[in-house]
């Protein structure tokens, strides 16, 4: 009776599998903007496939714009907001299965904690990173304008330049475009096998980005027919392959964050024992900002996530036996994806030349943090330091 006057009139609608669809847009920031084109391609594409599409919106915080005030207290708590929101919306309307969109930072592991806490068919998709922006020939990234605060403050730019940079960084809808914590948690959500192999580097304002949602769709109707659930997909090893892609890509530590909750909802047990593993055994490979010299959308060009697993997988460093949304394991995904980069860019190193020979991201303990913590030690200069520690209280101090 309800869902008459909202199109579905037909005793075969409801019939067919219902799915949950997330629907991250907002216009507070570039990073869920683009999110509602996607939304609408993919109503349609589930209903060809078979299904009965329901969407359903949830809040977000953008780091970028809350970062350094007291709103950034919201940002964390918002992941735990947005899993409780698909969980809310899922359970409260019977829903099959979970196509689950995010953008921003905090979006993407909700999404994939969701999936992993119901437990239901579910296929993520990541908006996609911005276009760099461009400023007298030069690539910006979210970063440049926080940097040209600090040259300007120093003289070391004009007031033109400043201008420019800040008004220019920013030039389409998508997550930053670097391998940030968003790019990180995109690029993690193919190799977790959630997200389809090769679509999460494409920039958000990309037709190709708009296309790859029919796959998707297409993917997920296949997966509730065969009843692969979020669960057969993240295991322990498909967490480990997410995590070696971190690594190789020189991501954010913010995964650090990330992957264990994802691991909780799935009921699997994680530690930093197996953080170190897979560090020690897994190089970095990719030239990417913050740390390197390349843009998301190069990245993509140099053939992306899709050819850093093939990498890893040629040199036995990715579980090939893991499952994923294609409904058919990794390995046999990546079996024919080159073990070597193509000659023609350098955005991305072949195993035997990488950047870094471990990964890049350490647990660290010690008496200032005897529960452990965990920080950047690539290219560290002085390993040793011997000083007065400053100690503080509050953030505010």
């Amino acid at each position: 009776m309800m869902y008459h006057p909202l199109g579905l009139k037909s005793r075969s609608d409801f019939k067919k599998p219902i799915v949950a669809v997330s629907d991250g847009y907002s216009n507070v920031s570039p990073c869920n903007f683009g999110l509602r084109v996607l939304v609408n391609r993919a109503m349609p594409a589930l209903r060809k496939h078979g299904a009965t599409p329901v969407v359903f919106g949830y809040p977000l915080v953008t780091d970028g714009e809350a970062m350094g005030t007291p709103r950034m207290r919201n940002s964390l708590v918002s992941r735990e907001v947005i899993t409780d929101a698909a969980e809310v919306f899922c359970e409260g309307h019977a829903a099959d299965a979970l196509f689950g969109l995010g953008g921003c930072d905090k979006t993407q592991p909700a999404m994939l904690m969701a999936m992993a806490r119901m437990n239901i068919p579910s296929v993520y998709v990541y908006g996609g990173p911005i276009l760099p922006g461009r400023w007298k020939g030069k690539n910006l990234t979210v970063v440049s304008p926080f940097e040209a605060v600090g040259a300007r403050s120093a003289g070391r730019i004009s007031r033109k330049d400043f201008d420019g940079i800040e008004r220019n960084a920013c030039p389409s809808a998508g997550a930053c475009g670097a391998q940030y914590t968003a790019n990180t948690m995109g690029t993690g959500g193919e190799a977790v096998g959630m997200s389809m192999l090769g679509s999460s580097q494409i920039p958000a304002p990309w037709k190709e980005k708009l296309l790859s949602i029919d796959d998707a769709a297409a993917a997920l109707y296949e997966l509730i027919r065969r009843n692969i659930c979020a669960r057969d997909i993240i295991t322990r090893e498909s967490l480990e392959n997410m995590l070696a892609l971190v690594f190789a890509t020189g991501g954010s530590t913010n995964a650090f964050l990330h992957i264990p909750a994802i691991a909780r909802e799935a009921n699997i047990k994680w530690n930093e024992n197996i953080c170190e593993r897979v560090r020690r055994r897994t190089p970095v490979l990719c030239d990417l900002r913050p740390s390197g010299k390349y843009v998301a959308s190069e990245f993509h060009m140099a053939g992306g996530a899709l050819q850093v697993l093939g990498i890893l997988y040629h040199a036995g460093l990715i579980h090939g036996e893991c499952m994923t949304v294609h409904a058919k394991p990794i390995g046999e995904m990546l079996k024919d994806v080159s073990g070597e980069p193509r000659s023609d860019q350098d955005v991305i190193r072949p195993i035997t030349r990488p950047i870094y020979s471990q990964g890049h991201i350490s647990y660290l303990r010690g008496n200032l943090a005897k529960k452990g913590c965990v920080a950047k030690t690539s290219g560290i200069k002085e390993p040793v330091f011997t000083g007065r520690a400053r100690v503080f209280n509050s953030e505010q101090a």
